[in-house]
């Protein structure tokens, strides 16, 4: 069964930067696109960026010149840079695959971005 653990979120002011880390287990991420999503609380989980196994990168226009999406297939992680935060990216923030190969949902790692 493929497991998706996220980390690396924290509290950071307005401007600063966090690193979140996706490492997946009991699969290898090589022939995958990654996705990573964020909830905030009462509102649907949003796609934010995605890296295909390609190496094809989309982002949210919200997060555009701010976040950056790599992958480290020897590692088996997905990683999100996150720059010049602001306090709308406050989520808690996932990572997984697109369907029709989603696994269940990991834990998230949440994100606060408040001064």
């Amino acid at each position: 069964q493929a497991q998706f653990v996220e980390s690396g979120g924290g509290l950071v002011q307005p401007g600063g930067s966090l690193r979140l880390s996706c490492a997946a287990s009991g699969t290898i991420i090589s022939p995958y696109a990654i996705y990573w999503y964020r909830q905030v609380p009462g509102k649907e989980r949003e796609w934010v960026s995605s890296i295909s196994s390609g190496g094809k990168i989309n982002y949210v226009d919200s997060v555009k010149g701010r976040f950056t999406i790599s992958r480290d297939n020897a590692k088996n992680t997905v990683y999100l840079q996150m720059n010049n935060l602001r306090p709308e990216d406050t989520a808690v923030y996932y990572c997984n695959r697109p369907t029709p190969f989603r696994s269940s949902w990991g834990p998230g790692t949440q994100v606060t971005v408040s001064s």
